[in-house]
C-alpha cells in the first residue's frame, strides 16, 4: 500500500473511532441541572386557593435526550429544590406531574393526573443550567 493509501485509511479509521466515542446527553459529565417545584392547593372545585408552597418530597423525573422513558429520578428537598448531576452536554426534559384541572361537562376530573414539562438543554461540560419553577396543582 502507498504512503497516501495509508494515511488515508488511517484518518478515515481514526474519525470513525473518534466519532463511535462522542457521547450525547446523559451521565458521565460534569454538569448539573437544578430547580424548584411550587405547589398550588386548591380546593376540591380549583376555584379557591387554600396554599401555595414549595413541594417537599415530590418525584422529579429527567430523560436524557431521545430516551422514550425516564432515565432519572430525584425527590424534591425541604425547599422544593431538585438537582440532577453529572450530566454531558445535550438535550434533556424534566417532568414533574400535577393534578389536572381540566373540567368534563363542568365536572371536575379530580383523578387525573398531567405532566409538567421543561425543555433543557446543555451547551457546556461545566454548565450549570436552572429549570424555570415548575408549578404543579395538589
Amino acid at each position: 500500500m502507498n504512503k497516501f493509501k495509508l494515511i488515508t485509511v488511517f484518518a478515515i479509521t481514526l474519525t470513525l473511532v473518534i466519532s463511535a466515542c462522542s457521547k450525547g446527553a446523559g451521565e458521565g459529565g460534569k454538569a448539573t441541572i437544578y430547580g424548584k417545584v411550587r405547589a398550588l392547593n386548591y380546593d376540591a372545585t380549583f376555584t379557591t386557593l387554600q396554599a401555595s408552597y414549595y413541594a417537599q418530597e415530590e418525584n422529579v423525573f429527567i430523560i436524557y435526550g431521545d430516551d422514550r422513558s425516564y432515565s432519572q429520578s430525584v425527590k424534591t428537598n425541604y425547599d422544593g429544590t431538585y438537582e440532577f448531576r453529572y450530566l454531558r452536554p445535550g438535550n434533556y426534559t424534566v417532568v414533574v406531574y400535577s393534578k389536572d384541572s381540566a373540567r368534563y361537562n363542568g365536572n371536575i376530573i379530580a383523578s387525573k393526573t398531567v405532566e409538567v414539562v421543561k425543555d433543557v438543554q446543555i451547551s457546556g461540560k461545566k454548565d450549570e443550567v436552572e429549570v424555570p419553577e415548575i408549578t404543579i396543582l395538589k
